[in-house]
């Protein structure tokens, strides 16, 4: 209560502290994650999306994690999507009233064509956010899974929906700053549900995303590194390599570890699923 009249040092410890608390707080919430991975991997195995849906700060952390997934993980652009109170301009500017109309968030579904195969998220730290619950709703009436994240009490969740996973926070050291623990933990959730989800479906080998996209000269860059470290060649090696398996990380991996051409790594990565492990060892694998 004294945090106006402390030094910038002591203020910082203090929101510090604070935030020391939210991954063992999040922790607790794993099972409930767990379950959301789940229902994100069915949906996206059987051509449906995860659509994050918000308002405010949580709006924009759910579009943050959207937009990171096609470079991270090669997925196209409509697979994960964020939707933010307020449209485009809410990203940048705050749009306080956007969130108020419930009737909005079905309206941002809809346009959008949600359907049975999708996977709606809601992200809202109070549970009461209009947009979101109304966003919700619609959902549930066309049939799609509902998962939300709040950092209110379980105890005090009276929506219905299929996962609720509730990091409880508590106060915010500026009272009712939701940006601050409150975002810290959502963001850690949303972190967790796409790349458990994405490794469950085959993008990640070792600990190394094999199915970026070589976009930039950045991501060029890492894709050669990510392949030296894997098969254990030279710079210049992986560069043909990959320019052989036309861009493709995975097909490089499968062709150098193999030793096949890239006809045989599209055979085996078919086979398999997309997983570089089992293709590598010419197995068979694919999960539900």
């Amino acid at each position: 209560m004294d945090i106006d009249s402390r030094s910038v040092e002591e203020i910082l410890r203090i929101i510090n502290a604070e935030d020391k608390q939210i991954a063992d707080v999040v922790e607790r919430e794993i099972p409930y994650i767990a379950k959301g991975v789940e229902i994100i991997v069915h949906a996206l195995r059987h051509k449906g999306r995860l659509i994050y849906i918000g308002a405010g700060t949580s709006g924009r952390l759910g579009v943050l994690d959207a937009v990171e997934c096609p470079p991270t993980f090669g997925t196209s652009h409509n697979i994960v999507t964020g939707l933010v109170a307020g449209g485009e301009k809410a990203m940048f500017r705050a749009q306080e009233g956007a969130e108020d109309k419930a009737e909005n968030g079905a309206k941002d579904l809809e346009e959008i064509s949600l359907n049975h195969k999708d996977v709606v998220c809601g992200i809202a730290a109070s549970r009461c956010t209009p947009y979101v619950n109304g966003a919700i709703r619609y959902a549930r009436t066309m049939g799609a899974k509902t998962l939300y994240v709040t950092t209110n009490p379980r105890s005090e969740f009276d929506l219905e929906v299929d996962v609720a996973i509730c990091p409880e926070v508590g106060p915010e050291v500026i009272m009712g700053s939701t940006r601050m623990k409150s975002g810290t933990a959502q963001k850690m959730v949303l972190n967790m549900l796409t790349t458990a989800a994405m490794i469950r479906l085959g993008k990640v080998y070792e600990n190394m995303m094999i199915d970026l996209q070589m976009t930039s000269r950045k991501l060029t860059e890492r894709a050669k590194r990510i392949l030296m470290t894997i098969t254990d060649i030279s710079y210049e090696e992986a560069g043909h390599a990959l320019e052989a398996a036309g861009n493709h990380v995975k097909k490089a991996i499968v062709m150098v570890k193999a030793k096949v051409p890239v006809e045989e790594a599209e055979r085996r990565l078919a086979a398999a699923d997309g997983f570089v492990r089992a293709a590598i060892e010419n197995r068979q694998y694919k999960i539900d």
